[in-house]
């Protein structure tokens, strides 16, 4: 059963992974509708379920292990979903095993050192799951769309088109070093259209609960959308690697989004496999003589537990 369980999961996630070496254009080659046959939102609401109760389970696992650690990097243009897509995912695990990371501006002390730093800095540890709403790939989009970012981080040489080049490379082999290092790192890109951007902008604005989530600056970075539509397929082209792929997830559908996103994450745990961890005949005897010490403590008529 749990073969084949995790079976039909590969098979749901397979399409929106980015095969290494692959030259992705991104509005050519992925449907931000797509939500592969699934009929409606009861059923996919019924398959997040199942996923946070399959996710829930093996990060129970993955803490009492102890020996690897998992970072999930989400990115997406505003309103892309990435904290709802937290929210429920997330929403069936144990919070002492999870953490949160959101990277805003650089700080003073961020921008005096490189540009990963800050980032290695939040790494999850050995049991955890870690999560970064943006991540590092900041780095090579937000900064590539627009260049005049680059004059605060005090690079040593004049940027060049060979900056990105050399970024991508950084990135993949810091990544190899996380993953040969026990840290599976999972990619997923939330891929919104520019109409369903537009009427979730709209709902910021008519519904006052949302009001709060509304910056006019994010409306005005629309200007830029095809700029970083190739910076999104350039990213994907050079950075999904054996050992750490992109995924691609449909997001104009936040139920179906959250639903691929549990899918991949309970993927690569599934693959991890971790185990509660076994103990030797010391122990196991130690654990019936303490047994027999607090059975003999039970006051007299208390019924068995």
């Amino acid at each position: 059963m749990k073969d084949k369980q995790a079976k039909r999961i590969a098979e749901f996630i397979a399409p929106l992974r980015v095969d290494p070496g692959r030259k992705v254009r991104l509005a050519e080659d992925f449907d931000p509708g797509h939500r592969a046959g699934i009929a409606n939102k009861k059923q996919g609401r019924e398959l997040l379920r199942t996923g946070v109760t399959l996710l829930a389970d093996h990060q129970r696992r993955l803490a009492a292990q102890g020996s690897h650690g998992v970072l999930l990097c989400l990115q997406a243009l505003d309103a892309g979903g990435k904290d709802g897509t937290i929210r429920h995912v997330m929403s069936g695990v144990n919070p002492q095993g999870v953490r949160v990371s959101s990277f805003k501006v650089p700080s003073a002390e961020e921008l005096g050192h490189d540009y990963l730093w800050r980032y290695a800095c939040r790494l999850p540890g050995r049991g955890e799951i870690g999560i970064f709403n943006r991540s590092y790939y900041e780095e090579v989009l937000v900064v590539r769309v627009h260049p005049q970012l680059l004059a605060r981080q005090g690079l040593p040489d004049r940027p060049g088109k060979a900056l990105w080049r050399r970024r991508y490379r950084e990135i993949n082999d810091w990544e190899r070093y996380l993953t040969d290092n026990g840290f599976r790192i999972v990619k997923l890109f939330l891929n919104l259209s520019w109409e369903e951007q537009r009427v979730r902008f709209l709902k910021r604005i008519d519904v006052s609960e949302r009001n709060w989530k509304f910056s006019a600056a994010d409306v005005r970075e629309r200007a830029s959308w095809d700029a970083y539509q190739s910076a999104f397929s350039a990213m994907l082209s050079a950075t999904s690697t054996a050992w750490a792929p992109w995924y691609v997830v449909p997001a104009d559908h936040k139920w179906f989004a959250r639903t691929c996103a549990a899918a991949v994450l309970v993927h690569t745990l599934m693959e991890l496999d971790p185990r509660y961890p076994e103990i030797d005949d010391a122990a196991r005897h130690e654990l019936r003589m303490v047994r027999k010490q607090l059975e003999s403590e039970r006051p007299d008529g208390s019924p068995d537990r």
